[in-house]
């Protein structure tokens, strides 16, 4: 058995992620404030913040499970998205203030696509002044609104596929594959820049996230009326589904419950088939998750991320 944590209900509530249809107009803490209640238990968070207009795929780590956020901040994102020409906003969404508007009518199909694909690969992007990212531990849009605009070091994000779905001017519906940290209203407003009209975000839709669809997702709705929580609950070692798997042996186990030193030797099934500078997850037979660690280029290295006891 996991180790589990009793919630405030007595009950027994296990450690994974629970993987949410966030709503329009919620913010993603306050759906996490809800699981905690719905639940009973303290420790929820969420892996990538959807804007509160944005919906879909919400990835909420439970229990030990939030030591697992970091890769999941890490995997990849698709969204469906709709970018509106002709209006540039100051938070780069509908909900902001109109700056400027220009007509959009006159654009070319071919003009478009030939935008959109300049946008494939590597790109650098600047974060959005109305964002979650924090200056001297407070969120950037908490410092936009009392008039404080600041700007942070450009990035690099990558796109590996943008796919115009609908032109329907001045609407773009489009689907984008990014990576994580990825600003998708920042990419509206970068296409409508290059097409000399302006744009902003007008709705957003998460629809996959470090592996999870949009066909998987659970409502709040359906969690308010469930009986027990915990049968939405994924097991930490299946969450983590992109990432390679080892299962351990009973000497690998105890020398991991030890926290002692890895080498090679000690995956003797399995050390080939580790892709080097990556992360893997080591299971007992059971599945429960042991640990995840990291796997040097030189495939000599392997550091521990994280370890989970079990009594």
């Amino acid at each position: 058995m996991n180790k589990q944590t009793i919630s405030d209900t007595g009950n027994v509530f296990p450690d994974g992620v629970i993987i949410v249809d966030k709503p329009a107009d919620m913010s993603s803490a306050a759906v996490v404030r809800r699981i905690k209640r719905l639940a009973g238990i303290k420790k929820v968070g969420h892996a990538g913040t959807l804007d509160p207009f944005a919906t879909g795929v919400l990835v909420c780590p439970i229990n030990r499970g939030t030591r697992l956020s970091q890769f999941f901040l890490q995997g990849r994102k698709k969204y469906a998205a709709t970018l509106r020409l002709g209006t540039t906003t100051d938070t780069q969404d509908h909900t902001g203030t109109v700056i400027s508007e220009k007509p959009a009518g006159n654009l070319s199909e071919k003009t478009i696509n030939r935008v959109f694909s300049q946008f494939l690969g590597d790109i650098e992007q600047v974060p959005p002044a109305y964002s979650a990212l924090k200056h001297n531990g407070v969120p950037l849009y908490r410092h936009a609104r009392n008039g404080h605009f600041i700007q942070k070091p450009a990035r690099t994000v990558h796109i590996s596929d943008i796919d115009i779905r609908g032109i329907r001017l001045p609407d773009i519906d489009f689907e984008v594959h990014c990576t994580g940290g990825t600003y998708i209203r920042t990419l509206c407003a970068d296409i409508g820049e290059i097409l000399g009209c302006g744009g902003h975000l007008r709705k957003l839709d998460r629809i996959e996230s470090s592996g999870f669809r949009r066909e998987e997702v659970v409502s709040l709705e359906r969690l308010e009326q469930a009986e027990q929580l915990e049968e939405f609950v994924i097991p930490m070692a299946d969450a983590l589904r992109a990432m390679p798997a080892c299962t351990a042996d009973q000497r690998l186990a105890e020398k991991i419950r030890h926290g002692r030193g890895l080498t090679a030797d000690d995956f003797p099934d399995c050390e080939k088939s580790m892709p080097r500078a990556s992360y893997v997850k080591i299971t007992a037979p059971d599945n429960r998750l042991l640990t995840v660690i990291h796997v040097a280029e030189n495939k000599i290295d392997y550091k521990y991320c994280c370890v989970f006891h079990y009594h």
